[in-house]
This record gives structure tokens, C-alpha cells and sequence, in this order.
């Protein structure tokens, strides 16, 4: 088997990337290919064995071969405590715990970023909120997120994403470092428009895959993607977030590329409970996490304690955890009162956000 890539020594062009599913395998090989040294942990020591033998994912990501500076690497501590810089690629409802388990080995001066999408399941807190709570309020942070396939980026199809970070010199540190020929990074101080985006446009994604599913037409699928587009705005200005941020990369693009192509899981997931799959059965036959299923419970108990109406959201979970049937659901929504377009209340959140300052 090949060197774990971790060293004692510490270089600042290499990363450690915990999760080795197919986004955190594809960000390792994308950073690899921009020329760093990529440590690559995942919970299961023989599947990165077999990785490291094979030199690609076969699981996750078949037919990406690794660049020869990707190193999977089975020791947490050892991965943990070798690397300044550090980014999570794991689901919503394992985040706490892999920052609690890296925790203990951090070097002085460790720098932390995630990939990870969604509100905390249980509380309802942001990724940031968590990483706060775990690892204190002094740690450089940052978030990656945008219109990203991990098949088309460990393909190196042109690609484009935002980093946003408490430090604006992190952030564009990043986007050097993973941008290439093939992927263009941008930079931004909107944390937490950034991770609400991340988080809604999954929950937004079933909805437009049940709709389809149903037949209903493009003029159906635009008008939730914008009416939802509107309640991800809400949200994410009721927490903080610049209005600007949704109209960008990790808003309004990565909702569209989840509402309307198959790669995303969530869309998946909705075509098939439109086909008469019960939620479980169509995360079954997925087979991966499907983060809109979480989502849905978190973004309605966020939004409740807001006093926000989510009238799509809302939909969304009825019927994954009320089960309410998906007709039952459009017929719910259609019959809503008429209002105007303009959101005012929407346009006071706006005001009232207007001098929010980044995450300190």
C-alpha cells in the first residue's frame, strides 16, 4: 500500500479532506490536480485500502483515476494533527461528530472548512453554529458550496463554486488553491447566505422532482424553483444573510442545477415518491444520503421558530415525514391565498439586514 501522504512536518499547500464519498473524493482529486498534497480520510480503512491499491474510487466515483499527490489515509489523529488546513465533506448528521473527533489533534494554527450541507438535524444550527461550538470562536473557517456535480468535477468539466469564510484572506487563499483550468472559484464573507442556500436548495429539489414526476410541466418546475428561490431568500435574510448572496452561485445556480438535472439525488428522490415509492423505499434505492430528507425537518423547525412561511418546504414535509400525498401536497399549494409578488415583509428583513457584518 501506498504512503498515508501525511508528514510531520507542516506545508500550506497540502490538505486533509475527511470523507470520502463522491464529493469529498472529487474536491481531494480536484485540489490534487491543482497541484497539492491531498490527505483523503473516510471511515472505512478497506475501502481506502482498496482506493489506494486501485487509485481511484471505485464506489463513489468510478473511473476518476487519483493524481499520484492524493493519498488516502486511514489514521484520524495522524491526518488530523498533520495538516493546518482542513475540510469536511460529510453529511449534515455526521458534522458534530467529526469535529469532535478531530478535535483532540488539531495543531495550532488549523485552519477549518466544509463541504457540508444542511442545518444540524437535532438543533436546527448552521455548520458554522456547530463548528463555534465544537472548536470555539478563534478558528479561521471557511464554507464551499455552488452548482457542483462530483462526477463533472472528478471529470474536470468546467466548473464554478463560492467560498465564503470569517477571514476573506482564507477564502481566497482556497480558491487559489482549487481553481485550475478546468474550475473557477469565487469568494465571499456571506457565510451564512451561503450555507442556507446549501441547505434549502435540497429541500426545494425533491419538491421539483415530485412535480415532474406528476407531469406537470416546466411552467410548474419555474414556478417553484422561483417561489422557492423567494422562501430560501426569506430564510436566510431572517438569519443574516446578504439578499445578494441567493442571487449568485451558491443561490439561485445551485438551485437550479438540483431542480433540474437527475445527477441530484434530491430530484431522484422526488421523481420516485411521485412514481408511488414511499420516502424510505426511494432513499433505498438511491442508496446514498439524500440531504433534502433531513432538510426538510430542520428548514421547517427554523422557519416555525422565525414565524416564516415556506409554503414549499412546508409541502416537502408533509409528505416525507406526514405523509401526505404528493397530489394532496400541489393541491395545497395551488390553493393558497393570492398575494402580491412583492414580499414586504421580506423587503423590512432586508432593511433590517442591510449593515450585517461577516461572522466573526
Amino acid at each position: 500500500m501506498a504512503s498515508s501522504g501525511v508528514t510531520s512536518g507542516t506545508d500550506n499547500s497540502d490538505i486533509a479532506i475527511f470523507g470520502a464519498g463522491s464529493w469529498g473524493t472529487a474536491l481531494a482529486v480536484q485540489f490534487a490536480r491543482a497541484g497539492h498534497r491531498v490527505s483523503l480520510w473516510g471511515r472505512s480503512a478497506n475501502q481506502l485500502r482498496q482506493m489506494d491499491t486501485e487509485r481511484c474510487n471505485s464506489r463513489y466515483l468510478p473511473g476518476i483515476r487519483f493524481p499520484d499527490n492524493l493519498h488516502p489515509a486511514p489514521d484520524l489523529r495522524q491526518v488530523a494533527s498533520g495538516h493546518q488546513d482542513l475540510l469536511i465533506c460529510v453529511p449534515s448528521h455526521s458534522f458534530r461528530e467529526i469535529l469532535s473527533a478531530i478535535r483532540p489533534h488539531l495543531q495550532g494554527g488549523a485552519r477549518i472548512a466544509w463541504a457540508t450541507k444542511g442545518f444540524e438535524h437535532d438543533s436546527g444550527r448552521l455548520p458554522h453554529e456547530v463548528v463555534r461550538e465544537v472548536l470555539g470562536k478563534t478558528i479561521p473557517v471557511a464554507v464551499l458550496s455552488g452548482p457542483t456535480f462530483a462526477s463533472e468535477v472528478g471529470a474536470g468539466l468546467p466548473t464554478a463554486m463560492t467560498i465564503a469564510a470569517n477571514e476573506p484572506g482564507f477564502a481566497a487563499e482556497l480558491a487559489v488553491r482549487l481553481s485550475g483550468l478546468n474550475f473557477r472559484a469565487y469568494t465571499s464573507d456571506d457565510m451564512i447566505g451561503v450555507e442556507v442556500g446549501g441547505a434549502v436548495k435540497n429541500v426545494l429539489a425533491i419538491a421539483a422532482g415530485i412535480s415532474d414526476g406528476l407531469g406537470f410541466g416546466a411552467n410548474t418546475r419555474i414556478a417553484l424553483i422561483t417561489r422557492g428561490l423567494l422562501e430560501m431568500t426569506r430564510l436566510g435574510a431572517a438569519l443574516g444573510a446578504q439578499p445578494a448572496t441567493f442571487t449568485g452561485l451558491s443561490g439561485m445556480g445551485d438551485l437550479v442545477l438540483s431542480c433540474t438535472d437527475d445527477q441530484s439525488r434530491n430530484r431522484r428522490l422526488g421523481l420516485m415518491i411521485a412514481a408511488g415509492k414511499s420516502p424510505a423505499e426511494a432513499a433505498a434505492a438511491i442508496g446514498q444520503v439524500v440531504e433534502g430528507t433531513f432538510a426538510a425537518v430542520s428548514v421547517k423547525t427554523v422557519a416555525t421558530r422565525l414565524g416564516l412561511e415556506m409554503p414549499i418546504c412546508e409541502q416537502v414535509w408533509q409528505v416525507l415525514h406526514n405523509r401526505q400525498l404528493p397530489k394532496d401536497a400541489v393541491m395545497a399549494l395551488m390553493a393558497r391565498s393570492l398575494k402580491p409578488e412583492t414580499d414586504v415583509e421580506l423587503r423590512k428583513l432586508f432593511a433590517r439586514t442591510a449593515g450585517t457584518l461577516p461572522i466573526d
